[in-house]
């Protein structure tokens, strides 16, 4: 399953154990793609207002694929 995300996808960004408490889903849009390899790209993600708060954190770029999934409210 090799998911490919666009400016603009509403996605949900998983951030892990490191961030405490904190560890879970939070809501984002892509806003920008930067290519990696042929088939791997950095998806820039700006945090939803709720996430930010929490987070103490504007966006944050996802490489892995496993933490970032397409959401629609």
């Amino acid at each position: 399953m090799d998911e490919s995300f666009q400016v603009g996808d509403h996605v949900k960004v998983y951030f892990d154990a490191k961030f405490g408490d904190n560890e879970g889903w939070y809501e984002g849009t892509v806003f920008k793609v930067d290519p990696y390899s042929e088939h791997r790209s950095f998806y820039w993600v700006e945090l939803d207002i709720s996430a930010r708060t929490i987070l103490g954190i504007r966006e944050i770029s996802v490489f892995n694929l496993k933490n970032i999934k397409k959401f629609e409210p």
